[in-house]
């Protein structure tokens, strides 16, 4: 039996330009999450495509993101990812292995958390 659509939501991004096309803001809103027009320096949307059986990917960042809020951003988005691969997949142990490797890129980048 198939499942039927029984409602829609956006996420939508809004991207600020300068004159060379450059990303000088960004904000977002996700209405069922509450967020209106939040701000945001950076972005990493990966959408699958089931027809080419590829990654279609936007890759963003405003020119004032630093190199260590770009470092953080990295090291998180990372980390999300083998949380969300495990939850999808049920692969424990590559998702540790992931888990790893985020624990090595932090200290080769020096933003290892203080405890």
């Amino acid at each position: 039996m198939e499942e039927i659509v029984n409602k829609r939501s956006a996420i939508t991004v809004q991207i600020g330009l300068n004159a060379n096309n450059l990303p000088l803001e960004m904000h977002w809103s996700a209405d069922d999450g509450g967020i209106k027009n939040a701000p945001a320096k950076a972005m990493m949307l990966s959408l699958w495509n089931p027809e080419d059986n590829n990654t279609m990917k936007i890759d963003l960042w405003t020119k004032d993101m630093s190199i260590e809020e770009m470092k953080q951003f990295f090291h998180q988005t990372l980390l999300t990812m083998a949380d969300t691969f495990e939850k999808a997949t049920g692969e424990t142990l590559i998702s540790e292995d992931l888990r790893d490797y985020c624990y090595h890129f932090a200290e080769k980048m020096d933003i290892m958390p203080e405890k």
